[in-house]
C-alpha cells in the first residue's frame, strides 16, 4: 500500500474526530468563555502564569508529544502495520485526546489543582497519597527511559579499532550540541518575549532566529561524547529544567520546539510525497504478520493483547499526559475556550505523528536487517528515533536539501521530542514529591509554607535530586528493558485518570459514561502487562544474581511490584466512589485568588473602563 493514501486518510480521520467528537464533549461538559481561569485568577509568577492559546498549545504539545509517537508504534510494528494504524487513530480520537482534554478540564474547573489533588477531592486523602506515590514512581520511569534513548541517539559510534567513527558520530553529536544550546537560546527568548512584549509575526520571526543560530553552531562545532556523557549533560538540563520558573526556561522552550515540531512534520509529510512521486512511498513492512511470526512472538512474550497497546502510548492514549494537563498546561490556560485545541487538539496532532512514524517505518523497513534489530544495513540507524529520522531525511534530499544538513535537521528533531517531555516529566515528578508530604491539598501550596522535616522533604532542591537519583539510575538499564514496563505502567495511569474524571463527571452533573469503556480496557490490558513484567524480571533474576542483572532487572521488578499494588489500591478506591457517590453532591469549586492575580484582573477592568471612555468621548 502506499504511503501517501494512509497519511491522507489518517488525517481525514483525526480531523473529524477533532470536529466532531471533540466539540461535542466540550458541549457536553460545558466551557463558559467569560470564566477567569485559574492561571488568572491564581497568577504568581511561577507555575500560575495566563499565556496566549498558541503559547499553551505549544506546551502541552511539545511536552505530551515525546519518545511515545515515534519509538512506541515503531517497536510494535512488530505485530504488523494496520493494527498499530487502527489503535492509533481510534486510541487517539476516542481515548487519548478525551483522557487529556479531560484532565485539563477538570483541574481548570478546580482551581488548578494537579490530578493528585482532584483524587483527594473526589476520592480521598489516602488515594492522593497512593496516587502520589504512583506518579512519582512511574515519572521516574519516564526519566530513565527518555534519558536512555536520547542519550543513545546522542552518543558517538564507534570504529572499528575502538576510536570514534566521527562520520558516523556526526551527526548525534550536532543534535546533541544545538539541542545543550537550545537551552540557553530559549531562555533569551523568553526574556526578549516578555522585555519587548513580542507578539505575532515579530515573535515568531524573533523565534526563528533563536532556532537558527543554535543549529548553525551545532552544525560547526559538534560535541563528540558516549551514552554516558550524554546522560551526565542531560542530567544536569533536567535539573535547571525543573527549578526554573515555567516561564523561564520550559515555556519559551516549548515555544521554540513546537516550531521545530510542525517543521519536521511539514517535512515528514511533503518528503513522503517527494517519495511517492518518485515511486518509493510503497510500504514494504507486513500489513499483519503471518500466524507463524505471532505464535514466535508470543514464545518470547510478545502477545499482540497487552503488549500492541502499552507499547504505543503516546501515539494513543497516554496517562504521562494528564500529568501534564493537570500538573502545568491548566496554570496557563487564560481562557476556557482554549482548552478544547490544547487538550484534545494537541492529542490528535501526536496521533498524527505517530502515523507518520508508522508510514516512514513501513517504507524503510525493506532497508532494515533481516536479524530484527532495527538498525539499517548501512548502518545509519539503531533506535527509533533514528529510523525515523533517516527515513525522513531520506524524503528531504529527494526535495533538495543537502543529505548531511538532512539527517541533522532529523535527529536534532526527534531528539527535541523527547527532551521536552522528558524536562516536563521531572517537573511533574519533583512536584509530585512534593505534593505527597503537602499538609494542605491547596493548587498553591509551598514547601516554604511548611514546617520541620516536611520542609526539608518538600524543599525544590531534595525533591529534584531524590526524583534524579532513581530515574538516572534506571536509565543505564536501556531503554527497551524500561519501555514495557514503561508502557504499562503509563496506560495504568491512563485508566486511573480515566476512573477520576469519570467520578469527578459524576460528581458536577456531568455526563461521564463515554469513559466506562476505556477505564475497563485499560485496566484489563496494563494489569496484564505488569503481571507479565513481573514474570520476566523475576525469571530473569532467578537465572543470574549477578550485579548487573539484579542493579537492573531486580530494580525493575521492585517497581513494577509497587506499581501493581498502589494501582490496584487506587483503582479500587476509585471504582468505590464512583458507585457510590451521588449526582451533583460535590459541585465546581469557588475560584480563588492572589494577591498578584487580583491587581492584574484590576488593572485590566481599569484598562478596559478607560479605553470604553475614551470611546465614548470621541
Amino acid at each position: 500500500m502506499n504511503g501517501i493514501t494512509i497519511i491522507l486518510i489518517s488525517a481525514v480521520v483525526l480531523i473529524i474526530g477533532y470536529l466532531g467528537y471533540g466539540r461535542w464533549l466540550a458541549k457536553s461538559w460545558g466551557v463558559d468563555s467569560k470564566a477567569l481561569t485559574p492561571a488568572v485568577r491564581m497568577e504568581d509568577g511561577k507555575d500560575f502564569s495566563p499565556a496566549q492559546r498558541f503559547s499553551v498549545f505549544a506546551h502541552q504539545f511539545s511536552s505530551i508529544c515525546g519518545a511515545g509517537p515515534v519509538t512506541g508504534t515503531i517497536v510494535a510494528m512488530m505485530f504488523g502495520w494496520l493494527p498499530v494504524l487502527l489503535w492509533v487513530l481510534v486510541g487517539g480520537i476516542f481515548f487519548g485526546a478525551v483522557h487529556d482534554f479531560g484532565a485539563l478540564y477538570a483541574s481548570v474547573k478546580n482551581n488548578g489543582k494537579s490530578l493528585g489533588q482532584l483524587i483527594e477531592k473526589y476520592i480521598g486523602r489516602t488515594g492522593r497519597h497512593l496516587f502520589l506515590a504512583f506518579s512519582w514512581l512511574f515519572c521516574c520511569i519516564v526519566i530513565a527511559a527518555f534519558v536512555s534513548m536520547v542519550a543513545g541517539t546522542f552518543a558517538t559510534t564507534a570504529a572499528a579499532d575502538g576510536s570514534v567513527d566521527f562520520a558516523k558520530s556526526y551527526a548525534g553529536g550536532c543534535a546533541g550540541t544545538i539541542s545543550i544550546l537550545l537551552t540557553f537560546s530559549a531562555i533569551f527568548f523568553g526574556w526578549a518575549c516578555r522585555k519587548w512584549d513580542l507578539k505575532g509575526v515579530a515573535k515568531f520571526l524573533f523565534a526563528l532566529a533563536c532556532i537558527a543560530v543554535p543549529f548553525a553552531l551545532g552544525m560547526v562545532f559538534p560535541i563528540y561524547l558516549n551514552a554516558t556523557g550524554w546522560i551526565a549533560v542531560v542530567t544536569l538540563y533536567l535539573i535547571l529544567a525543573s527549578a526554573m520558573p515555567i516561564q523561564t526556561l520550559k515555556t519559551p522552550r516549548d515555544f521554540l520546539t513546537t516550531i521545530m515540531m510542525v517543521a519536521m512534520i511539514a517535512c515528514a509529510v511533503l518528503g513522503i510525497i517527494a517519495l511517492g512521486i518518485n515511486g518509493q512511498a510503497t510500504i514494504t513492512a507486513p500489513m499483519v504478520v503471518s500466524s507463524e511470526t505471532l505464535d514466535a512472538l508470543a514464545a518470547k512474550g510478545n502477545y499482540i493483547f497487552p503488549v500492541l497497546f502499552v507499547s504505543v502510548a503516546c501515539g494513543a492514549l497516554s496517562g504521562f499526559h494528564s500529568l501534564v494537563s493537570s500538573g502545568t498546561s491548566s496554570k496557563q490556560i487564560s481562557n476556557e475556550t482554549h482548552m478544547l485545541p490544547v487538550g484534545y487538539g494537541a492529542m490528535v496532532l501526536e496521533s498524527f505523528v505517530g502515523v507518520l512514524a508508522i508510514v516512514t517505518a513501513g517504507i524503510m523497513f525493506g532497508d532494515m536487517n533481516t536479524a530484527g534489530t532495527g538498525a539499517l544495513n548501512a548502518g545509519t540507524a539503531s533506535t527509533p528515533f533514528q529510523i525515523f529520522a533517516a527515513g525522513v531525511a531520506r524524503g528531504m534530499e529527494l526535495m533538495g536539501f543537502n543529505a548531511t544538513f538532512a539527517t541533522v535537521f532529523m535527529t536534532m528533531n526527534v531528539s527535541a521530542l523527547a527532551l521536552t517531555s522528558v524536562d516536563a516529566v521531572a517537573r511533574i515528578g519533583r512536584t509530585s514529591w512534593q505534593e505527597f508530604f503537602y499538609e494542605t491539598n491547596d493548587a498553591a501550596s509551598r514547601s516554604s509554607e511548611q514546617s520541620g522535616a516536611r520542609k526539608v522533604v518538600t524543599n525544590t532542591a531534595f525533591s529534584i535530586a531524590v526524583t534524579l537519583v532513581l530515574g538516572i539510575a534506571l536509565c543505564f538499564g536501556g531503554y527497551l528493558n524500561i519501555w514495557p514496563l514503561f508502557g504499562a505502567s503509563n496506560q495504568l495511569l491512563g485508566g486511573m485518570t480515566m476512573i477520576t474524571l469519570a467520578v469527578f463527571c459524576k460528581c458536577t452533573g456531568r455526563k461521564g459514561w463515554m469513559l466506562y469503556v476505556p477505564v475497563a480496557f485499560l485496566l484489563a490490558c496494563t494489569f496484564t502487562s505488569l503481571g507479565m513484567s513481573i514474570y520476566s524480571c523475576w525469571t530473569a533474576v532467578a537465572a543470574d544474581q549477578s550485579f548487573a542483572v539484579i542493579a537492573t532487572k531486580g530494580l525493575q521488578l521492585v517497581i513494577a511490584i509497587l506499581i501493581v499494588v498502589l494501582g490496584v489500591i487506587v483503582a479500587y478506591n476509585c471504582l468505590k466512589e464512583l458507585f457510590t457517590k451521588k449526582p451533583g453532591s460535590i459541585p465546581d469549586e469557588e475560584p480563588e485568588w492572589s494577591e498578584l492575580g487580583r491587581k492584574h484582573v484590576e488593572e485590566s477592568k481599569r484598562d478596559v473602563a478607560v479605553d470604553t471612555k475614551t470611546e465614548v468621548t470621541a
